[in-house]
């Protein structure tokens, strides 16, 4: 009887249970912190495991990260030498394209600016840009950025992207390296980031980075908080450099009431919900991945260590 280990705050394991069931009936669940004998446990199911905890279970095979991202698994420094695997489904693909395409879409009709003139009872126009005007840049065009970006060309905007290797994507630029970094930075109104947090990757909207962007564009972060650095936006907002940004990812998860973000008016808050996985679309992987690695065979949506993605 394979035995997997359940361990997250925010997802319903009966829901994940019934639905694994269906692809795996012998399955047993153990939801933390009742994990009973840690020598039975064989895969975990994890979103944001204690460090440590994951080197209790001698026998483990597989780890299975109940997100897209790995960098909350791969933060621990006494991770098992186990492959990791990541969710890549349909459904959560689509939530995070409904995010950014309505931000895109928010900031780009001033809907901001006209809740703002309601408020007021104001019958204001503050004009328009054409889409084809306004180019939308967005960083990491893998399976979630890589399908925002295809939607928001169907739009009729210019859409850049940046990626670590050429993709094509159709009326998506596909940019690379280091130039192709600078000119999305440079040329895009409303910048997008979907990047998997990497050593590369943390800090990357410093000073110097936001100097860099347009002025007066816009940021929309669905990648990690730990991407930005917050005082450097803050100041790049509160100097009008930046227009606004829409974030649903932070250093600390939930934000701490005191923080910055929540009062400020350019800022637009969000619990990072951009995305959830959904046991009813995404199941049949994880379930998939336990028959693999049961079966000896070679897994789906594996990380790389290395790369971390």
């Amino acid at each position: 009887m394979p035995t997997l280990l359940f361990k997250s705050t925010f997802d319903d394991p009966k829901a994940w249970l019934e639905r694994l069931r269906e692809f795996v009936p012998d399955l047993e669940l153990r939801v933390w912190p009742d994990i009973g004998n840690v020598e039975e446990i064989d895969y975990a199911l994890a979103w944001k495991p204690e460090p440590g905890d994951l080197a209790r279970y001698p026998n483990l095979k597989v780890i299975l990260s109940l997100a897209a991202g790995v960098d909350h698994i791969f933060a621990d420094p006494d991770l098992p030498d186990v492959p990791v695997c990541r969710i890549v489904d349909r459904d959560l693909i689509a939530q995070l394209s409904e995010y950014i395409l309505y931000f895109t879409l928010r900031y780009h009709r001033k809907m901001p600016l006209y809740e703002a003139t309601a408020r007021e009872h104001r019958w204001a126009k503050h004009g328009r840009c054409e889409a084809a005007l306004r180019t939308v840049g967005v960083l990491g065009i893998g399976e979630i950025g890589g399908d925002a970006a295809a939607k928001i060309a169907a739009l009729g905007f210019p859409v850049l992207g940046w990626s670590r290797s050429p993709k094509s994507i159709p009326g998506v630029e596909s940019l690379c390296a280091e130039d192709g970094l600078r000119r999305i930075v440079a040329e895009s109104a409303i910048l997008v980031c979907a990047l998997p947090l990497t050593p590369q990757t943390e800090n990357f909207f410093d000073a110097k980075i936001l100097a860099d962007m347009a002025e007066g564009s816009y940021l929309i972060n669905v990648g990690r908080g730990r991407q930005v650095v917050d005082a450097d936006l803050i100041a790049a907002l509160d100097s009008g450099h930046i227009a606004g940004a829409a974030l649903d990812v932070f250093h600390d998860e939930p934000l701490p009431a005191g923080h910055p973000y929540w009062a400020h008016p350019k800022v637009e808050v969000t619990p990072h919900i951009a995305g959830d996985p959904n046991p009813r679309t995404a199941a049949a992987q994880v379930a998939e991945n336990i028959i693999r690695a049961r079966d000896g065979r070679d897994l789906l949506n594996i990380v790389d260590p290395e790369t971390g993605y």
